[in-house]
């Protein structure tokens, strides 16, 4: 299936989000996907992401979130960001990172799900969202916060999902209609096991419907080809759960 890529701009209540959308190039609607950008932002290999989810038959949307520090890229990045000796690049970001609040990111999906419901690219009804990264925190956060517009949510290599902040994501399960998937990385420090555990205890606890994985060998940032992180088997993996998922309850 072709594809056709766009820049396209998203207002908010904050601004304007400049955003990647990517659709099959028939100029039909589809079912809707937001992809959540993981810490390193807007850029080449997130737009091939989205590509390939817009080749199964999706109408796929990657806002940069970082726009209220301006549009991407924001941080100069080499084309194989070594995770290992990337200090300057981490002491840009954790900033943005800092503007990703609760209340930011109920503002922003706002805008977005209000931009899937006017396209005329994208079908009448509920979407769905991955994420990568912060990203899966961001996916997990939209879909309590707007349960009657999610019929689907992954995350991949999530960090701080169920912490002991009275903040944390978990927290808003009991408002989570949509079914969740989570591809979880077990060398990943920002999501320890009793992380894991917490999450899995809240998500049963509220009656959500979900599948947590966890990826033998995998390191935090294992779909990110860009980085030193990248895992091929375990991409591929996560492509298999992605795709699988969304043909299921989001079905092209």
């Amino acid at each position: 299936m072709t594809v056709r890529g766009t820049l396209v701009d998203i207002p908010t209540a904050d601004g304007t989000a400049d955003a990647y959308l990517a659709h099959p190039d028939d100029d039909r609607p589809h079912p809707g996907v937001l992809l959540y950008m993981d810490a390193f932002g807007l850029r080449p290999h997130l737009k091939g992401m989205a590509d390939r989810i817009a080749t199964a038959g999706y109408t796929v949307l990657v806002p940069n979130a970082f726009y209220r520090n301006g549009r991407a890229p924001l941080v100069e990045l080499p084309e194989l960001i070594d995770i290992e000796q990337c200090d300057e690049i981490f002491d840009q970001i954790v900033p943005l990172l800092a503007t990703l609040t609760p209340e930011a990111t109920a503002r922003d999906a706002d805008a977005f799900l209000r931009w899937f419901a006017e396209s005329p690219l994208v079908q009448d009804g509920p979407i769905g969202l991955t994420g990568y990264c912060r990203g899966a925190l961001l996916a997990l956060r939209t879909a309590a916060s707007h349960p009657d517009r999610i019929a689907v949510a992954a995350g991949f290599h999530g960090g701080n999902l169920a912490t002991e902040r009275p903040d944390s994501p978990h927290l808003g399960a009991h408002r989570i209609t949509a079914e969740l998937y989570f591809g979880h990385a077990d060398q990943d420090e920002s999501l320890p096991p009793e992380q894991i555990s917490r999450l899995d205890q809240a998500l049963t606890a509220a009656g959500v419907r979900h599948t947590t994985e966890v990826y033998a060998g995998a390191s935090h940032g294992y779909t990110q080809a860009d980085t030193t992180r990248y895992d091929a088997a375990a991409d591929a993996r996560h492509w298999k759960a992605l795709l699988s998922l969304l043909k299921r309850t989001l079905p092209a």
